[in-house]
C-alpha cells in the first residue's frame, strides 16, 4: 500500500508543552526545553490500521486569546491536536477560545481533533480534572487523552 500523507497542527497556549511532546512521539526522547516555538515541523512515518501515514507534525508557536490564527492553520491540515496543561485553568481557557477560532476560520463544522491534557506526571499541581477535560473533549465530538512527555505516558 503506497504512503497516506497526513499534515497534523499541535495547537495551544505557551509553555503547555506542545513541543515536548511532538519531540517525545517523533524522536522518543525527553526534552526540557523552555526556548518558544516559532514554529517547527517534525515527519514520522507510522502505522494505524495496517496503513501507512507519512505523518507532517506542524508544531504551532503558542497562542493566546489575542492570537490570529494565520491561514495555512486551516488549509492542507487534516486534523488538529490541542494541548493545555492540566496545571494551567488559563491553558484550558484558552484552548477554548482557539478552537472556536479555528472553528470561525474553517467555516467546518466538524474537524478531526484530540484533545490532550498534558503533564500528568505533576498531578500533585492538577488544576484541571480529567472530568472537566473529557466533557470538553466530548463536546467538540474530540478524542481525549492525559499524557506526559516526561514520563513517555499517554491514557
Amino acid at each position: 500500500m503506497p504512503l497516506k500523507q497526513r499534515t497534523i497542527a499541535i495547537m495551544g497556549y505557551r509553555s503547555v508543552g506542545k513541543s515536548s511532546l511532538v519531540i517525545q512521539f517523533v524522536e522518543g526522547q525527553f526534552v526540557n526545553s523552555y526556548d518558544p516555538t516559532i514554529e517547527n515541523t517534525f515527519v514520522k512515518t507510522t502505522k494505524v490500521n495496517n496503513q501507512e501515514y507519512d505523518m507532517k507534525l506542524v508544531d504551532t508557536a503558542g497562542q493566546d486569546e489575542y492570537s490570529i490564527l494565520p491561514t495555512q492553520y486551516s488549509m492542507a491540515i487534516h486534523g488538529y491536536v490541542f494541548v493545555y496543561s492540566i496545571t494551567s485553568p488559563k491553558s484550558f481557557e484558552i484552548i477554548q477560545i482557539i478552537y472556536d477560532k479555528l472553528l470561525d476560520m474553517t467555516g467546518k463544522v466538524h474537524v478531526p481533533i484530540v484533545l490532550v491534557g498534558h503533564k500528568k506526571d505533576l498531578h500533585m499541581d492538577r488544576v484541571v480534572t480529567q472530568e472537566e477535560g473529557r466533557k470538553l473533549a466530548d463536546s467538540w465530538k474530540a478524542e481525549f487523552f492525559e499524557a506526559s512527555a516526561k514520563q513517555n505516558e499517554v491514557k
